[in-house]
């Protein structure tokens, strides 16, 4: 986990000092929290002209749960990082990948156990339905 996250922070560094390289070369004079403010910007928007299709997709074609799914699965993702990042932090445990994908898992396997329940009782109820229509 500790390499997984160093990987991460040196990445993003490099990507950092190559714009800061790009900021200087053209003389732009872009404060650091200005190209955060172009970047996180430019990429969030980015995000978006991805994502507003795919779920105006989904909710078009009925498809709504997945949707709730992915920003969820999104949630529990930040969330169980953040509780790995409090650990190490804090010192209250061992800051491991291992227990971010279990956690991870643990949302799949229970959202899977939901599905089929969910997917039953809609069975059900449209088969009383379809009874009641035949009358």
């Amino acid at each position: 986990m500790k390499e997984l996250l160093y990987w991460i922070v040196e990445w993003i560094a490099k990507i950092h000092s190559h714009i800061l390289r790009l900021n200087d070369a053209y003389e732009y004079n872009f404060t650091d929290k200005e190209l955060h403010f172009l970047v996180i910007g430019m990429m969030g928007m980015g995000f978006i002209f991805v994502v507003y299709p795919v779920f105006k997709w989904l909710a078009k074609h009925d498809h709504v749960m997945v949707i709730a799914w992915i920003y969820v699965l999104t949630l529990i993702i930040v969330i169980t990082f953040a509780i790995e990042i409090g650990q190490k932090v804090t010192g209250t445990g061992n800051m491991e990948f291992a227990d971010i994908v279990m956690g991870v898992f643990g949302f799949i396997v229970m959202f899977l156990v939901f599905s089929v329940v969910r997917g039953i009782y809609k069975l059900i109820r449209n088969l009383i339905r379809g009874d009641r229509k035949d009358e």
